[in-house]
């Protein structure tokens, strides 16, 4: 006899993803326009502290005129941002990517107004006052910000603000560097928690949305060119990218303790923290007065290792006074981002790796790629991510293989190594743990008619109950009743027959839950094995 089919489904997903979707639209494009709003606003602030001008022209600290005075432009920045934290909010400081995750799993997905007024300001003067930070951190955060309130505004769950947040975050970011999918995949790696169709749709369409957008307003990709590379697919490429990923690792695991190691410094400083951005600003500006190209944001520096043609005093600098004064002025608690400063010390590394090898200038842009990317992967922890993003704001599709090795590479070790990436290490210290391993949950693969205690038909009692849960469900749905009714044990009721067959406790679920810790840790030689149930033994 034909049985009935159950109710359960790949996808718990429901019509109100629709709606989601069509929002998420409007927040990609709004998430575009603040993105390309805070690029102008950093361009601004340049050009006022460094040229003493109203221009919103894309301009380096490093051409000013102000000369000695360019130790000083970074603290008063500094000075600003602090007295903004201070008496605006302190939700400001800091690189934005933890903050948001920070919102997402302990507010319920909820930032305040002022955060997506003050952000983004507080972050303009900080790069464009010289500080060596990224865009892209507050640009997640100002984006994320919008998507939250309007999922504040609207009558939605915990789950579907988030699905918001993210959406203007991944549409930031796909407007800045012009890498939609490496967007989506950012949220799925660092910002969901989760790989759901009711949050990946709409966040895919709020970022695809958003790289088109770009397009009218910023221009289209790549955002760096490359040099044509051929013949990546020798063994001599695939081993070197693999040995460069494992030493990206190790420089990873190196940058990001020595920005905590610098952040733990301010904390055992006997003045309050509003000074410490100034204080950073100090390191900014003598690192600024040696090397001036590691003030700002510093696209161009990446655009040059990127060509293939960065003279060794650029890569020196970079690996440097770069790294210095990113990680002091960061650890100072100042406004600003992480991804552009990793992007560019991994590939100074990999530039530098390319001329003590005397590469050619192609090879050089090549091995300057993989360093970036690999930083990317080990520091932020997201591979897949790295990969892609690297892929997206180059156009170098032949870098592929290589750029997998290398990465999967850095990540495994910065894994290995180190307990949190550069950028959970915040939430850690305030005392906050996340796993940022995805599997799905154990109960999910276990039905209740297997767990459950069956009973007589003479011990049925009718009506059926009002909570119980379907002999052929999940032991996770069971689970989950439970939980929310507050019940140590719920009656089983089979689905064709809506007769009560069984009841499901607690120690059931254990029972089921421990299935998975046998699967971790019971090691068996499985030729010739023959199972218990057959007369076999472990």
């Amino acid at each position: 006899m034909k049985s009935e089919p159950s109710a359960l489904r790949d996808f718990t997903v429901d019509r109100r993803v629709w709606l989601l979707s069509g929002v998420s639209i409007g927040i990609g494009a709004c998430a575009t326009g603040l993105a390309v709003l805070l690029l102008r606003l950093i361009a601004l602030s340049t050009n006022f502290f460094y040229y003493h001008r109203f221009s919103i022209a894309a301009v380096s600290p490093a051409g000013s005129p102000v000369g000695h005075w360019m130790v000083v432009v970074p603290v008063i920045g500094g000075l600003i941002v602090g007295l903004m934290a201070r008496f605006g909010s302190d939700k400001i400081r800091g690189h934005g990517i933890p903050e948001a995750i920070e919102a997402i799993l302990l507010h319920r997905a909820k930032v305040h107004p002022k955060i997506a007024v003050l952000k983004p300001i507080s972050a303009a003067i900080a790069i464009g006052s010289g500080g060596p930070f990224g865009a892209e951190g507050p640009i997640i955060m100002t984006g994320g910000a919008f998507g939250s309130l309007i999922g504040q505004w609207m009558h939605v769950t915990d789950a579907e603000r988030t699905t918001l947040l993210v959406a203007g975050a991944a549409a930031g970011m796909s407007a800045t560097f012009a890498t939609p999918v490496a967007a989506i995949l950012l949220a799925v790696e660092l910002l969901l928690f989760e790989w759901r169709p009711r949050s990946l749709v709409p966040v895919a369409i709020a970022s695809a949305t958003a790289g088109i957008l770009r397009v009218y307003w910023l221009g289209a990709g790549p955002l760096f060119q490359m040099p044509a590379i051929n013949g990546t697919h020798r063994i001599t490429f695939a081993v070197g990218a693999l040995l460069l990923g494992a030493l990206l690792g190790l420089v990873a695991a190196g940058m990001s303790r020595m920005m905590y190691a610098f952040e733990d410094l301010f904390e055992h400083l006997h003045i309050h923290w509003m000074w410490w951005p100034a204080i950073g600003g100090i390191g900014i500006g003598i690192g600024g007065l040696f090397f001036p190209r590691g003030l700002g944001v510093g696209y161009d520096n990446i655009a040059e290792l990127l060509h293939g043609n960065a003279t060794i005093g650029l890569i020196i600098g970079v690996l440097i006074a770069k790294s210095l004064m990113w990680a002091f002025s960061l650890g100072s608690g100042t406004s600003g981002g992480v991804l552009a400063p990793l992007l560019m010390i991994g590939g100074a590394v990999g530039a530098m790796a390319g001329h003590l090898a005397h590469a050619s200038v192609e090879a050089q842009a090549f091995w300057a790629l993989i360093g970036m990317g690999s930083m990317l992967a080990g520091a932020l922890g997201v591979p897949l991510t790295a990969i892609l993003f690297s892929l997206e704001v180059t156009h170098c599709l032949p870098a592929l293989l290589p750029l997998t090795m290398a990465c999967i590479a850095s990540y495994l070790v910065t894994a290995l190594l180190m307990p949190r990436s550069i950028l959970t290490e915040k939430l850690s210290r305030r005392g906050y743990h996340l796993t940022r391993e995805y599997g799905v949950d154990p109960l999910e693969l276990v039905i209740i008619r297997d767990l459950m205690s069956p009973l007589q038909v003479s011990q049925v009692k009718e009506p059926l109950p009002t909570f119980y849960a379907y002999a052929d469900g999940t032991a996770r749905g069971a689970a989950e009743i439970m939980a929310s009714e507050g019940l140590a044990t719920l009656p089983v009721v089979e689905r064709k027959s809506q007769q009560i067959c069984g009841t499901i406790s607690l120690s059931d679920l254990l029972r089921g839950r421990s299935r998975s810790v046998e699967r971790e840790n019971e090691r068996l030689r499985l030729f010739n094995y023959v199972p218990p149930e057959q007369g076999g033994h472990n």
